[in-house]
């Protein structure tokens, strides 16, 4: 393991192309990221076990507890030589306290989409898999309709709801400077510009990033879903323009929900499209208000 080694996390919103930034990061060899790993899951059970009421609680002070936390990822990663370590989980920015004292020079990157286009992946992901009752939902009444899976996915402890509320929470945290939120059409429409500015806020040396040969996938992963492909990136950046299949009025109430477009008080970092009426050809720049610290 490399004596001095970096962290940096990615986060944000699912189906928003943090695999895709994850694969697109890895080409660089000072760098490893990944599909979601472990760590966040079992960052949040030692934190259980020592915390008030349990009876390990004593027995484990704030220096111990912060050793332990950081030997996680160290264990983890240990066989890993890249000396640059981006790991990937859409809890992190509902963790920012913990992370930001373990680590406190590292940076989040958070994945962003418009939310109707992120259900309608899913609701895609659900259709492909007719013959298999994925995890995502927890009872038949859940996946029954169309209507009943885009509000269980989007519910404030699951797979679409939890994130988006945890995003919030760390845009207007104390943290905030630490985060760069980066919007999966800006990826996908222009990388080379959209990495440029990734790079420099991380504070990295550019790196010319091969955008037309990327490979990742994780098929067993994908299997214990009961989604096939969910996690498989396609050779090549590019857009891939279709029809929705949601119902207009849930692709409309979604459509709203995109704060980070418009963050007052915020300190966090932008790479994002500005709305459909003010749109500009010129590539967008990192923004935050000219009042944040």
């Amino acid at each position: 393991m490399p004596e001095t080694r970096t962290f940096h996390f990615i986060s944000g919103l699912p189906r928003s192309g943090s695999t895709l930034t994850s694969a697109i990061l890895r080409q660089n060899p000072r760098f490893h990221a990944g599909m979601s790993s472990p760590i966040a899951g079992l960052f949040e059970g030692v934190i259980a076990q020592v915390s008030a009421g349990s009876e390990l609680s004593t027995m484990v002070d704030q220096k111990q507890r912060a050793r332990i936390l950081r030997g996680l990822f160290d264990s983890y990663y240990a066989d890993h030589e890249p000396p640059v370590i981006f790991d990937t989980s859409r809890s992190w920015t509902a963790q920012l306290p913990a992370l930001m004292s373990l680590f406190p020079n590292s940076k989040v990157i958070c994945l962003v989409r418009n939310l109707s286009w992120i259900m309608d992946s899913l609701e895609r992901q659900f259709r492909n898999n007719a013959f298999e009752n994925t995890k995502l939902f927890n009872s038949p009444g859940e996946r029954s309709t169309v209507y009943t899976r885009i509000e269980a996915l989007a519910h404030a402890n699951r797979l679409v709801g939890y994130p988006w509320h945890a995003l919030k929470e760390a845009c207007y945290s104390e943290f905030a400077d630490r985060i760069i939120i980066l919007e999966y059409d800006l990826i996908v429409e222009r990388p080379a510009e959209t990495f440029k500015l990734l790079y420099d806020f991380l504070g990295e040396e550019p790196f010319e990033h091969d955008f037309k040969n990327l490979a990742y996938d994780a098929p067993e992963f994908d299997a214990q879903l009961g989604l096939d492909g969910l996690h498989r990136v396609r050779p090549e950046v590019a857009p891939m323009p279709r029809k929705t299949i949601l119902p207009p009025d849930l692709f409309e109430r979604y459509s709203k929900l995109a704060f980070w477009r418009d963050l007052p008080n915020s300190a966090a970092f932008r790479i994002v499209a500005a709305p459909a009426e003010a749109q500009q050809e010129s590539m967008p720049e990192p923004t935050r208000p000219a009042d944040a610290p």
